[in-house]
């Protein structure tokens, strides 16, 4: 009998997921401004057999740009570069649902689906930032069940535009100069509390049918929107226990919206400092923590938390916090960051360290075995389909891991030795969508 293999994504963030990556003398800073940098670490990737590569996106730059390097490149556009230099990776863009308007974006995504060959993947998130909000003419952020609100009627059109091609109506018929079956190409005509649409899409369907779904959220919201439109989840769990418990919920949430488990894939992320021994991994990783500004990771916090840290002192733990309700942007991660602080009784100083390679997802020390092992346990516990994993550092971060974590795991039989399939839902295990079945036209 075959054993069931994960799931690898390389989340990447210019040259590494550690906020101070960029001074760090394993990375050249000036590779953030360079496409040639990205192509390659697509092709590391493709090398590695990995399912796909992934890109987050804030529409502000926020608190970032004195002590950080802001996200240079719109996602699309970016990974659109790289698939001119691959044939098999995944290419997963984050767009938002908050500022955004349905047409635009399926258009944008189905480009970028025809151009890949049936590649692209869709990171859905609504936009939780006071600074994004500013840019877009909103005084505040929109409230957190609103966001989700809008956000599933966008999906719910975007959706109905990529299937408004049906699978056949491309003709290009040269002797009859028919170009497409005008009988197979229909309007959506959708009427709903935020958007008009009439459709159709005015490109055809691509070969996987359409992008894969993805989302982020861990909230209560975020949970039962991604178990009625989800394909894959990226999330943050900490503990083998905190994996097991998220996976356990959202899996059965799927069966509300009449999903099996396997149509939804949980993908928790992971830092990984890799070295010949654990000493020296947990040096590494402190190199890292070490050049931390405390400046800017004060300002990240403050935004995680909603809660002004400027002149509170590093050594002291965290001040009162507001509870969740008055939270308006992102929920989950503000109830990680807060029980972080409180269970294991941190002082900011601590907190900022942990959370400085990562936002709070998982930090892992040790040598490429001990990784294997450790995405092993949670695979074989209940804990995960597959892997985030998100390099410190670029390039070197990322090729560590394909050149000798990714054979550990192919010689245990836990992953692809070759692809199987050349589309993004191909390798994550899903068939292309069918075309609807009844024509909304006139």
């Amino acid at each position: 009998m075959t054993r069931k293999q994960l799931h690898l994504n390389a989340f990447l963030m210019g040259v590494g997921h550690h906020e101070a990556a960029w001074r760090h003398p394993r990375t050249d800073a000036t590779r953030v401004l360079d496409v040639a940098h990205f192509q390659d670490l697509a092709r590391l990737a493709e090398r590695g057999k990995l399912d796909s590569v992934f890109f987050a996106d804030n529409l502000a730059t926020g608190p970032r740009v004195r002590n950080n390097a802001p996200a240079i490149f719109e996602p699309i556009t970016l990974l659109t570069a790289m698939a001119a230099v691959t044939s098999r990776v995944g290419l997963i863009a984050t767009a938002s649902t908050g500022y955004n308007e349905p047409f635009n974006l399926a258009r944008k995504f189905t480009s970028l689906d025809h151009i890949s060959g049936g590649r692209a993947g869709w990171n859905i998130v609504t936009s939780g930032g006071v600074d994004e909000a500013a840019n877009f003419g909103y005084d505040e952020v929109p409230d957190h069940a609103g966001r989700y609100d809008r956000a599933a009627e966008f999906v719910d059109v975007a959706t109905a535009l990529w299937s408004s091609w049906d699978e056949n109506a491309l003709v290009l018929d040269e002797e009859s100069g028919i170009f497409a079956d005008s009988d197979k190409v229909n309007t959506i005509d959708h009427r709903g509390p935020r958007f008009s649409v009439r459709g159709p899409l005015n490109s055809p369907r691509s070969v996987q049918g359409r992008p894969l779904l993805v989302q982020a959220g861990s909230s209560a919201s975020g949970k039962d929107f991604a178990a009625q439109y989800a394909e894959a989840v990226f999330t943050a769990q900490r503990t083998l226990t905190e994996g097991q418990d998220f996976y356990r919920d959202l899996k059965s949430r799927l069966r509300r919206f009449g999903r099996a488990p396997d149509d939804l894939k949980v993908l928790p992320g992971i830092v990984p400092y890799l070295a010949d021994t654990e000493a020296d991994a947990v040096g590494l990783e402190a190199e890292f923590t070490d050049l931390i500004s405390p400046e800017y990771s004060l300002r990240q916090l403050s935004w995680m938390l909603g809660t002004d840290l400027s002149g509170h002192s590093l050594d002291s733990p965290l001040p009162p916090l507001p509870p969740i309700e008055q939270i308006r942007g992102n929920k989950s991660r503000y109830q990680l960051v807060k029980n972080l602080a409180e269970t294991e009784e941190l002082t900011v100083r601590q907190l900022i360290g942990l959370l400085g390679g990562g936002r709070g997802h998982r930090t892992f020390a040790g040598t490429p075995e001990q990784l294997a092992d450790e995405l092993e346990l949670w695979f074989d516990g209940g804990a995960a389909d597959g892997f985030n994993i998100m390099p410190p550092y670029l390039p070197g971060g990322l090729d560590i891991f394909v050149d000798q974590v990714v054979p550990i795991l192919q010689q245990r039989g836990l992953f692809r030795t070759e692809y199987t399939g050349t589309t993004l839902r191909g390798h994550y295990g899903l068939p292309a969508l069918p075309s609807r079945t009844t024509s909304l036209k006139g």
